[in-house]
C-alpha cells in the first residue's frame, strides 16, 4: 500500500471513520511527504496484469451511481503500453454500452484484477480514454488478440493513478478448465490405464471361462 493509493482512497470520510475505528494512525504514514507514491508499475504488476483472462471494471454514471462489470477475453489481452498505462480491445457485447457512457462523462475508472487459484488481487485507479475504432484502426487492432473471435469497436486506454495488492485473506480459490487440466491430464491418464488393464483382465477370464468349459 503506497501514497499513491492513499492519497485516492482515504477520502476525509474514510480518515474520520479509520479514526473512530481505531486504525488511523497505523495509515497515516502513508499519506506523509516521504511515503513512495508506487504509481508506477513494476514487473511484479505488468506480469501479474498481462497474464489475466478477466477483470473487474467499475465506473460511475452522471448520476452519481457506479456501475460494475466484467470483461473478459484470453489471457493476455490487456496491454502494457508503459509503467502508466495498460489498455485493451472493448469488444462488442449486448450494446448498452453503460460503461462507455459513464467513461464519457466521468473518466474515473478502477479495475480489479484477481488470481484464484493463488488468492491474489490487484486493484488499479486510472483515468480512461476512449478511442473509437474508426479513428485509429491500427491501436484497435494491435490491441486485438489474433485468433480471438470477437468484434473490437474500440480502445480502452488507462493512464494509472495508483495501485494496491490486497491481502489474499477471504478470497477463495478457484480454477478454470484451463488452470485446472494440469490436474485432470494425470486423472484422465491414470483412468484410461485401468480401463485397459479392467478390459485385459475381462478378457483373460473370459479365455479362462472358455477353455474350462471346452
Amino acid at each position: 500500500m503506497a501514497r499513491a493509493f492513499s492519497e485516492i482512497a482515504f477520502t476525509p470520510a474514510v480518515r474520520t471513520t479509520q479514526t473512530a475505528q481505531g486504525s488511523a494512525d497505523a495509515y497515516a504514514k502513508l499519506l506523509a511527504p516521504e511515503a513512495d507514491r508506487s504509481d508506477r508499475l513494476s514487473d511484479r504488476e505488468i506480469d501479474f496484469i498481462t497474464a489475466r483472462d478477466g477483470f473487474y471494471q467499475a465506473t460511475v454514471s452522471e448520476t452519481d451511481w457506479p456501475y460494475v462489470q466484467f470483461r473478459g477475453g484470453p489471457s493476455g489481452f490487456v496491454k502494457i503500453l508503459d509503467d502508466r498505462t495498460i489498455a485493451y480491445a472493448d469488444f462488442r457485447g449486448n450494446r448498452q454500452y453503460l460503461s462507455v457512457g459513464n467513461l464519457v462523462g466521468n473518466d474515473r475508472v478502477s479495475l480489479i484484477l484477481m488470481d484464484y487459484p493463488n488468492r491474489r488481487r490487484l486493484k488499479v485507479w486510472g483515468r480512461a480514454k476512449l478511442v473509437d475504432v474508426s479513428d485509429n484502426p491500427e491501436l484497435v487492432a494491435a490491441l486485438h488478440v489474433d485468433g480471438y473471435r470477437a468484434r473490437p469497436e474500440r480502445a480502452i486506454i488507462i493512464t494509472v493513478e495508483a495501485y494496491d495488492w490486497n491481502c489474499p485473506q477471504h478470497i477463495p480459490q478457484r480454477l478454470t478448465l484451463e488452470e485446472f487440466e494440469p490436474q485432470l491430464s494425470p486423472l484422465r491418464e491414470e483412468i484410461a490405464l485401468l480401463t485397459a488393464e479392467n478390459r485385459d483382465l475381462k478378457a483373460l477370464l473370459e479365455t479362462d471361462r472358455s477353455k474350462r468349459n471346452s
